[in-house]
């Protein structure tokens, strides 16, 4: 039954847009999807996409490759701590916060980085950098990714704060009672959707067992903060929508394509493996009904008989070895027939399809078709690079919003650890303390993976005139590729010194630009004179 909005006339109602209505011939007539917020669409399915998710990471080839290309894109090998007081604010001198910077970068990587020991690890499994990787690659997989702070007293620690990497999976309401408006998803909130507590659920399940259906464990409660603003857990997922309170993953938007994608595989697998194993085939003359009644005839006896001929054709055609100059001839029973089997490798559209399924889940992933099938046999220099930058666009606004953002979280912590024990010192004059202005003490940028180049020299060239032209910096330029300015400058210098100490020459680029001053120089003595 057509449904019609009636205006107050009685006439009825014109929409302004196509996509609303029944579209052309009636298209959209049955598509009524409703309207909900993001929690009710997300929470009650959200431990079944997260289970196909994590099950899809596991097994499947692209999307493994896919969680791997955001580890290595958005963080790297390294994820370096660039610290940059807001020195005004704190009412210090630039000089004190540049000093304060390598102090608190170098205190910070030969805690953070420790590869032996790992102390900022609760577990003592990972480097700062390992875990950064981790949180990326469980936001990729389950859209969120959490952690708690913990105090932990251990001999050869100089530092007690340490940190606890949460998976999303042991997050949920205690006992699992149903959603309510201020406890969703294992988040309490108040009434602003503000977080208050996340309870994690500590399960006591034997071996083999799922998290996801036991009723039964134990949850902790921990605050998001305590009383005096130290933040006890972090949640970093980047929502779409007011109100929302956990992550939605990736995966659920291709989830479909890329599990059948896999048994499209595997079906012409098996397909191709079925054609090769057959060689040829006898064939015989007798129609089904025929040779039914000749080999098994009626009665008791019909599986004897079956088994007789079969036993019968098999001594006879091993019997019949007629060779003709060592080539064998096949001397068929009578009736029969040989038929020569070519194997089909004929691919009737797969790679055009499978193809097409795959630039589909990688526009889903944010990450280019090239990348996610590691196919690049089909593009130039032109748009392989403006594959490349769009994928890079999207894997900065990643680290900043869910890497950075975590680093800065643990950063904070360790931090306030550090000048409240008094193991670094603020710079003498500063007007407010870590307390009164922490966003401006804990202010600090990270240099992850450098972008990829494609071709090295023309990058390279394009990066000298931003800098020439002043469109850059040194800083923005060696943060590209990775690096921090300040070391490479630093290496510089002693590499120059070392060098000069050894009686080599300088390097090139620094004699060509001796030998610019050197000319300028002689070209105003001369217009002088």
């Amino acid at each position: 039954m057509d449904v019609q909005i009636l205006d107050s006339r009685g006439q009825p109602m014109a929409s302004s847009y196509q996509g609303a209505t029944s579209g052309f011939g009636n298209q959209l007539q049955d598509w009524n999807p409703t309207l909900q917020t993001a929690d009710a669409a997300l929470l009650p399915t959200l431990d079944m996409g997260n289970a196909r998710a994590d099950d899809l990471v596991k097994n499947h080839g692209y999307a493994n490759g896919s969680i791997q290309l955001h580890v290595d894109n958005v963080v790297g090998s390294l994820f370096r701590l660039s610290y940059k007081p807001n020195w005004r604010t704190l009412g210090i001198s630039e000089a004190d916060a540049r000093d304060m910077a390598i102090d608190v970068e170098s205190a910070f990587r030969e805690h953070a980085e420790d590869p032996v020991n790992c102390y900022f690890d609760a577990e003592r499994k990972r480097t700062f950098t390992m875990m950064v990787r981790e949180v990326v690659a469980t936001h990729a997989t389950f859209g969120e990714a959490m952690s708690a702070a913990e105090w932990i007293t251990r001999s050869g620690s100089l530092y007690k704060t340490a940190i606890k990497m949460v998976s999303p999976k042991r997050v949920s309401n205690p006992h699992r009672v149903r959603d309510s408006r201020f406890l969703r998803g294992g988040v309490e909130q108040d009434i602003h959707s503000s977080a208050i507590a996340y309870h994690v659920i500590n399960p006591n399940y034997g071996f083999g067992e799922s998290i996801s259906n036991l009723s039964y464990g134990e949850w902790k409660r921990i605050p998001r903060e305590t009383s005096w603003g130290r933040q006890q857990f972090i949640h970093a997922f980047e929502p779409r929508e007011d109100g929302q309170t956990r992550g939605a993953n990736q995966f659920l938007s291709v989830m479909e394509q890329l599990f059948m994608v896999d048994k499209l595989q595997m079906t012409k697998l098996q397909n191709s493996v079925v054609n090769a194993m057959y060689a040829a085939v006898i064939e015989s003359d007798l129609d089904s009904e025929t040779a039914q009644q000749m080999i098994l005839g009626s009665g008791e006896q019909s599986q004897k008989k079956l088994t007789d001929w079969l036993a019968f054709t098999g001594a006879y055609h091993q019997g019949a070895n007629v060779k003709m100059n060592g080539a064998k001839i096949p001397h068929l029973f009578p009736g029969e027939s040989l038929n020569l089997k070519t194997p089909g490798n004929a691919d009737n559209g797969f790679a055009s399809l499978e193809s097409a399924i795959l630039r589909y889940i990688a526009a889903g992933q944010g990450v280019s078709y090239e990348q996610l099938a590691r196919d690049y046999s089909k593009v130039n220099y032109s748009s392989a690079r403006a594959s490349m930058m769009e994928s890079w666009r999207y894997f900065m606004g990643r680290r900043k919003v869910i890497a950075s953002r975590w680093a800065s979280n643990c950063f904070a912590l360790w931090l306030e650890e550090a000048f409240s024990r008094k193991i670094l010192t603020m710079p003498k004059g500063a007007k407010y303390n870590f307390y009164e202005r922490k966003a401006a003490w804990c202010n600090s940028e990270w240099i992850g993976s450098g972008r990829l180049a494609i071709d090295g020299l023309k990058e390279v060239k394009e990066a000298v005139l931003r800098i020439e032209s002043g469109l850059s910096t040194y800083e923005k330029e060696l943060a590209v590729m990775g690096e921090d300015y300040q070391e490479v400058f630093n290496q510089q210098v002693r590499e120059t010194e070392e060098r000069k100490r050894a009686g080599l020459p300088p390097p090139s680029w620094m004699q060509v630009t001796a030998l610019n001053e050197q000319t300028e120089s002689v070209e105003t003595t001369g217009e002088t004179a």
